[in-house]
């Protein structure tokens, strides 16, 4: 049984927030950024926020890419989706595969403090956000792609 959300906030607050994340590859590269903010500050993930209220998924997509890097993409398939929950907040975040239309040198805005082309086999040594590993492997990103269960 879940808990119950945290005291003091409005019924609006108490659901589940849509996010989206970005993933740009670059043959044995990955987009990453160093989070400005909460929750993961300080820790590298794909670009990614909220969804604004009307916009498309797909829009939040390309926007976050531009916002947190600089960089114009064009946002495909859905690479897969996961939950991150901390005590007073629910995420529900879609990731998309992004084709880049433009120039790809990244260069950190909003809320990222860094923007970064990483190799693939040097993730598990980076401080990435909780369970980011994990999804690339399960959606065969990094290493051998995996059955999902």
């Amino acid at each position: 049984m879940p808990e119950p959300a945290p005291p003091g906030r409005s019924a609006r607050e108490r659901l589940p927030q849509l996010c989206v994340g970005a993933v740009a590859r670059r043959g044995r590269e990955l987009l990453m950024v160093r989070r400005g903010n909460e929750p993961g500050r300080g820790l590298w993930s794909v670009p990614g926020g909220r969804v604004e209220w009307g916009e498309t998924v797909r829009h939040a997509v390309e926007r976050e890419l531009a916002e947190e890097t600089s960089l114009e993409g064009t946002c495909g398939d859905l690479v897969g989706w996961t939950e991150v929950m901390t005590p007073r907040e629910h995420f529900v975040v879609l990731d998309h595969e992004v084709t880049l239309t433009g120039d790809d040198r990244p260069t950190a805005g909003s809320d990222a403090t860094e923007a970064a082309w990483m190799d693939l086999e040097a993730l598990s040594e980076l401080p990435v956000v909780p369970g980011l590993v994990e999804f690339l492997e399960r959606h065969g990103i990094l290493g051998p792609p995996h059955p999902r269960p």
